[in-house]
């Protein structure tokens, strides 16, 4: 078990990963927590990441920041994402190899994946097949960092591990249409359709691809147990296990936000991958399950967002 009162620093607390994390570290009783804004600390820059370290010194890193976005921002900003990605990752192991820090847990995402991967998917079959395109820029650089704390471990004894978490929702997330992900993206669709008193709700492809979601407080407890209990040089997937199509998750949020409304799917719009669950028998090996039925958590993320809604929108 690391030690808890000892500085942890937590990479972009300010995102739903990051602030799961913060509040994951505070109920377990970590008595100093290390966070920077990207205004205190831009982790694009070496120099400036230098310097925040022999600062602050701190022992544990869990490294959760990155430039994120679902299908549209994926394919319309690729070089933004490689860029930023790359470079995020590069200073902060560089810096936490640097200043000895004792442990540091790498968050990826199970994009890193081929996309016709078997399923479910282990982490064996990493670099099996060719990459989503809709993707690839944010999963090449995703892979080069869990592939820098294999090459930090190698050559210099560090203890970098890497988790893979897989599709995530819970608050802070992020709602705007034009860069989130799907189940914030439906969330804020079906809410303004019960606002508007729209008569159906528009959903992105086919809805036939299939794809599994875990809380963002789940995956804030997995990366606690990984930093107490996992040593591994290979990388962990973190997920539930289970999946469902995107047509039962539009219906499910449907239920939650909007019953009764239409769901009109619009097949000329990409599908991405067509299935995407990770093998989680690793992780369950070794002791951790996720705690977070899908249903009771869309529930709580649509009561999330509708808590930071100006009173007349919220509806």
């Amino acid at each position: 078990m690391i030690d808890r009162n000892v500085p942890i620093f937590v990479t972009g607390h300010r995102g739903m990963v990051g602030s799961a994390l913060v509040r994951r570290l505070s109920a377990a009783g970590f008595t100093d927590i290390l966070t920077a804004t990207r205004s205190e600390l831009d982790l694009r820059e070496q120099a400036a990441v230098d310097a925040w370290f022999d600062a602050h010194r701190p022992a544990y890193v869990i490294h959760a920041a990155g430039t994120v976005g679902g299908i549209q921002a994926n394919s319309t900003r690729p070089a933004e994402f490689l860029y930023d990605n790359l470079m995020i990752h590069a200073t902060v192991l560089q810096a936490a190899y640097r200043t000895g820090v004792e442990k540091l847990l790498y968050l990826g995402s199970s994009c890193i994946y081929p996309r016709d991967c078997p399923q479910p998917i282990k982490e064996e079959y990493l670099l099996t097949g060719p990459l989503e395109k809709t993707n690839e820029a944010y999963a090449v650089a995703k892979i080069a960092g869990l592939k820098s704390c294999e090459a930090y471990r190698k050559q210099y004894g560090c203890r970098f591990i890497s988790a893979m978490p897989t599709n995530l929702y819970g608050p802070n997330d992020n709602f705007d249409l034009t860069s989130s992900h799907v189940v914030p993206a439906l969330i804020r669709k079906f809410h303004e359709a019960k606002v508007s008193g729209a008569s159906h709700v528009p959903v992105w492809g086919s809805g036939r691809p299939k794809r599994e979601f875990l809380h963002v407080d789940d995956l804030a407890d997995a990366c606690l147990f990984l930093m107490d209990e996992y040593e591994g040089d290979g990388t962990i997937n973190v997920g539930s296990g289970e999946d469902l199509t995107i047509a039962e998750l539009a219906g499910l949020i449907r239920d939650a936000v909007c019953p009764g409304v239409e769901i009109r799917f619009d097949a000329s719009m990409p599908d991405g991958t067509p299935r995407k669950l990770l093998d989680v028998s690793k992780l369950h090996a070794l002791g951790w399950r996720h705690r977070t039925p899908l249903n009771e958590g869309l529930a709580s993320a649509y009561k999330w967002y509708c808590s930071r809604l100006p009173v007349a929108a919220a509806g």
